[in-house]
């Protein structure tokens, strides 16, 4: 008797298929939940540079470039135009005081004194008459006033005895008053004359007064034109270098042109152009210090000049005691200025990474050293070599600091040995 074989719901093959799909399944859940889908790129660690997270002494300085100069320059300009007629030194010839450098010629110059001599001679002369004319009518006056006085005398006694003859019926009386009227007369007339010669005295003496003033107002006038004669011979005013002569035989001059520049060599001082960014955080007494020859030597900011060219403006700088050896006007030195007092701080070297962020992210390197993600940070104030880290690191981490340029908008490196 035949037995009717029932079939298995699930046999082993169906079973198979099932879980395969059902893994299958599960994973691409998995996978869709919880891989890591985040863009990679493949680097090679000896091509990138990683430096660690670690607090230090933090000093905020900045580079800048100076440039020797001599303490004191005294620049040497024209007082008068003129055409270069003689020359006496060379340029970067060494002078004394007083030493001649160069001569002008101005015939204008030279007319216009000549002018004015005659002017002042011609009102010497006008004083010099003025004062003789009056001492001629003093002379005149004076004798004027003995004869009147004499005329006076005769007169007075020849109405004295017509008076007395009156009294005694012995003269008429016309004659007594002709007597007496020229007696009044001539006592009327002598006080005039009196008052004229006050008068005019006074006139010449107020006279004399303008003409002296207006002599002295011509000689000052000319002394300060033969002034500027005399410098059309342009003398050194201090000892020191010439260091600059800006003129040639036959050149024309005008005044206030540059003829050249005297360097006093008793000290040296360093310019220093500084990025206009910083100029609301330099002051006079900010500290910078330089290497040379295996020394470092500390300036102080003695100037600071506001105006702003080229997006730069100028500081100069005095040294803190000895100056270096055998420095030389123009060598130029690259000086650390500090910008702030040191302070702890945790910090991050610096490097190409910066110019692709920014300083807004960097990448960290995971624990195992495997890869690295990147991360948001904040960065503050920086110096040649480290940066301060704000936020978003912590002591002990590493970060790489080379560029970044090659990295695309890749958010996670993969490290291979």
């Amino acid at each position: 008797m035949d037995r009717q074989i029932e079939k298995k719901k699930w046999p082993p093959k169906k079973i198979a298929y099932v879980g395969g799909g059902a893994f299958l399944v599960l994973l691409l859940f998995y996978n869709f939940l919880f891989a890591d889908r985040s863009a990679k790129l493949n680097v090679k660690t000896e091509k990138i540079t990683i430096s660690k997270v670690q607090r230090g002494t933090f000093q905020e300085f900045i580079p800048v470039t100076g440039t020797i100069m001599p303490i004191k320059t005294i620049y040497l300009d024209a007082m008068e135009g003129g055409r270069v007629d003689k020359l006496y030194l060379e340029q970067g010839a060494m002078v004394k005081q007083g030493d001649q450098i160069l001569k002008l010629t101005n015939t204008n110059l030279q007319m216009d004194v000549m002018f004015r001599e005659a002017q002042l001679f011609e009102q010497i002369n006008n004083l010099r008459n003025t004062r003789l004319a009056f001492e001629q009518n003093k002379l005149k006056v004076r004798g004027d006033l003995i004869d009147l006085d004499y005329e006076i005398t005769k007169l007075k006694r020849a109405f004295e005895i017509n008076d007395g003859l009156m009294k005694q019926n012995l003269v008429s009386p016309q004659e007594y008053e002709q007597s007496r009227d020229a007696y009044q007369y001539a006592l009327k007339r002598r006080d005039l004359l009196i008052d004229t010669q006050r008068q005019d005295s006074i006139l010449r003496t107020s006279q004399m007064e303008q003409l002296e003033l207006s002599v002295s107002h011509m000689q000052d006038n000319l002394g300060i034109i033969k002034e500027n004669m005399a410098s059309l011979t342009l003398k050194a005013p201090v000892s020191g270098q010439l260091t600059s002569r800006n003129a040639e035989l036959g050149e024309s001059k005008r005044a206030g042109d540059r003829l050249g520049q005297i360097d006093v060599l008793d000290g040296f001082k360093v310019r220093a152009g500084i990025d206009e960014h910083y100029i609301a955080r330099i002051q006079i007494g900010q500290a910078g210090e330089f290497d040379l020859s295996g020394k470092t030597y500390k300036l102080t900011i003695k100037k600071v000049y506001p105006e702003v060219t080229g997006g730069k403006f100028d500081v100069d700088m005095e040294f803190e005691g000895e100056a270096p050896k055998d420095i030389r006007r123009g060598q130029t030195l690259q000086i650390r200025l500090e910008l702030g007092d040191q302070a702890e701080a945790l910090l991050l070297a610096r490097g190409g990474f910066y110019q692709k962020t920014g300083g807004q992210w960097v990448f960290v390197v995971d624990p195992s050293g495997d890869f690295a993600v990147k991360r948001s940070v904040k960065l503050g104030r920086q110096n040649p070599q480290m940066f301060e880290v704000m936020e978003g690191l912590y002591p002990g981490e590493e970060v790489i600091t080379s560029s970044y340029d090659s990295y695309g908008d890749v958010d996670k490196l993969i490290l291979q040995k």
